[in-house]
């Protein structure tokens, strides 16, 4: 990601509490340094968002989950073979989990092979590798793929269903229900376009080698070629995913994910009117995303931002910053325009614990605010000798007496 080039004028100012007193102040205001330029060389100008022939379409950052445009995007629809998004998501936890192999032999029941629809022509009573299995389902869109793994790894379509509304329930998909592992048509089988491009991300994040598959433009089994159904891998360079979807009832869906310049969009149209369209209108989205947007990295892990004074302690100061990555998503260019104010909220004094929040930090481009979170103590400070405390008492006390 991109780093956070900001130059800093610091402005500190320091008031110290006296015993029995109730004010006090201490903290660093953090500008960015604005360029001599013009005014409007800082503004940063992003159209409305494009037109979207859906019935249903949201646009996420993967990285900081930034919705960037969204239409209709918690109304509970049809998913059609979207579900397999569920379906490989599942397969995947249960592979990281150890309960099954890629390389296991997967038994094709009848069911499996009786199956509608799309399908990768497994054969009843043969057995199949997991990993054909999933290449057959993400890749072929099979309908028989689908069935033969949720019984291979729950006993039956029903119990996997089950465990597809759980891992829902736990990612937050809030107007989600599953009833099968496949997106064949069944009353209250639902997905909203948020959850799709919720659990994408997830996908993504969680197992960047199972996504892979995703990206994957053809896959032959029993000697019969298929091509992947998304179109937009063999249209743009950028995107390595996801998934399409088609059903009378669903119309043409499709989640897709696309990377460049550090930045990763989802984008997710449900019920469109053709196979052509639902790829015309997840461009539209990805390319409104990548022309004005851009993801920010803020902060690096255990990033100190700046380094205070320490009252009674062993020694005189302490590291204070942040502990994990901070990532934003900004209007495209506006970095050096960003402001960031650091707060220090007391006078520090021994002891000091790692982690202990010691004020706050905030971040943000004119009156949006990009982030406001914690900021904590990088070290400890461990209490200093008597005689050490009982001169800094005094430090403090005349200080408080002439300002």
């Amino acid at each position: 990601m991109l780093s956070l080039r900001t130059i800093f004028t610091a402005l500190t100012a320091f008031s110290f509490r006296t015993p029995g007193s109730n004010t006090f102040r201490a903290g660093i205001l953090l500008a960015a340094a604005i360029s001599s330029g013009p005014l409007y060389a800082q503004q940063s100008i992003i159209p409305r968002p494009p037109q979207v022939a859906a019935t249903s379409y949201i646009l996420l950052d993967a990285k900081t989950g930034e919705i960037l445009v969204e239409e209709n995007a918690d109304i509970p629809l049809p998913p059609a073979s979207l579900t397999k998004i569920m379906t490989s998501y599942v397969a995947a936890n249960e592979i990281e989990q150890g309960n099954v192999t890629m390389d296991d032999q997967v038994h094709v029941s009848v069911k499996a092979w009786q199956m509608e629809g799309s399908k990768m022509f497994i054969q009843e009573g043969t057995q199949v590798r997991l990993e054909d299995l999933l290449r057959g389902m993400i890749i072929q869109s099979g309908n028989d793929a689908s069935v033969a793994i949720a019984e291979h790894i729950a006993g039956s379509e029903e119990a996997f269903a089950d465990m597809m509304n759980q891992h829902a329930e736990l990612l937050g998909l809030n107007n989600s229900y599953f009833l099968n592992a496949s997106g064949l048509p069944m009353p209250q089988h639902t997905m909203s376009a948020r959850d799709l491009a919720l659990l994408s991300r997830a996908l993504v994040e969680r197992f960047p080698n199972h996504y892979a598959m995703y990206s994957e433009k053809e896959f032959t089994f029993n000697e019969i070629r298929q091509p992947n159904r998304n179109s937009l891998l063999f249209r743009d360079r950028n995107v390595d995913g996801i998934k399409t979807g088609h059903t009378d009832e669903a119309g043409y869906c499709l989640v897709a994910s696309a990377t460049r310049d550090d930045m990763r969009l989802i984008a997710v149209v449900m019920g469109t009117d053709s196979t052509d369209a639902r790829a015309i209108e997840s461009q539209k989205l990805l390319t409104y995303g990548f022309r004005f947007y851009q993801t920010l990295q803020l902060f690096g892990n255990n990033e100190v931002l700046s380094t205070e004074r320490v009252w009674s302690g062993n020694i005189n100061a302490v590291d204070i910053g942040i502990t994990e990555e901070v990532f934003a998503t900004i209007p495209r260019g506006q970095e050096d325009n960003l402001e960031t104010e650091l707060i220090i909220d007391e006078t520090l004094k021994a002891p000091i614990t790692v982690g202990q929040v010691l004020g706050n930090v905030s971040i943000k481009l004119g009156e949006q605010v990009f982030y406001d979170g914690p900021v904590v103590a990088m070290e400890a400070v461990e209490r200093g000798s008597f005689i050490k405390r009982i001169m800094d008492f005094l430090h403090l006390f005349f200080l408080s007496l002439f300002g």
